[in-house]
């Protein structure tokens, strides 16, 4: 005990004092989350909306597949990335191993799930008759998917979300692809894995500090959006 005492005390400056290496990594990850969370939102959300709202061949099994594809193993994806775009595979000639290009796209590929997964199962759970009335009063198809994502927001908004809390922490793929390299293509969860294999325990708990900080903020903004009533009410009547 009197060790992490020891490491967490000189975790503290590195922090507070803006080490340079903590706040490239912080940068990075930042930009990464930011960037994948985007782009899983942009083509996840399209397609969680026609899986709730479409009525093609294969939606159910589609369906279902988005729903397994959320505990689908990190290290599975990396793995299989690796395969295929490594060497003389298929993508190899794109040189993307060990760039900080494949961190993006991993990331991406690990938060689409949530995006398609929770939009869908957002959509599902309006009231069955609010679409139905809106076919009756001659809404098109975009029009009625412009009033499923208004009426079922909060839940969209928790799967972007979600998607943003994976491309923070998620370590395996990163490690996997990009090769986990110093100073170049870190973030914050792969630099802790990076840290504590190289015994330098002091960083590691520093980064972890910073992640489990952001990933609370994520699940405080999650709480807040889930009750926005609760939140409007309290402010009301602190004022």
């Amino acid at each position: 005990m009197h060790f992490f005492w020891q490491e967490l005390r000189a975790a503290v400056p590195l922090i507070t004092h803006g080490d340079p290496q903590l706040v490239s990594v912080i940068g990075f990850t930042l930009q990464v989350a930011l960037i994948a969370t985007l782009a899983a939102s942009l083509i996840g959300i399209p397609i969680g909306v026609a899986l709730a709202l479409g009525r093609f061949r294969g939606r159910h099994t589609m369906r279902v597949a988005a729903n397994v594809s959320l505990g689908l193993p990190p290290v599975l994806v990396g793995s299989i990335l690796f395969i295929l775009l490594a060497g003389n595979a298929p993508g190899g000639s794109l040189h993307l191993i060990f760039t900080r290009r494949v961190v993006f796209i991993a990331q991406t590929i690990l938060a689409l799930p949530f995006t398609i997964a929770m939009t869908a199962a957002a959509l599902e759970g309006l009231p069955p008759g609010l679409l139905g009335q809106a076919r009756l009063l001659g809404a098109g198809r975009l029009q009625l998917a412009a009033l499923a994502l208004r009426e079922a927001r909060i839940g969209v908004v928790a799967g972007v979300i979600a998607a943003l809390g994976t491309a923070l922490s998620e370590v395996a793929a990163v490690a996997i692809l990009g090769g986990n390299l110093y100073g170049y293509n870190q973030t914050l969860a792969s630099a802790t894995l990076y840290y504590v294999n190289g015994g330098h325990y002091a960083q590691a708990l520093a980064i972890a500090i910073v992640l489990i900080v952001m990933i609370l903020v994520l699940m405080c903004a999650l709480g807040l959006l889930q009750h926005p009533r609760g939140l409007r009410l309290r402010f009301r009547s602190a004022t």
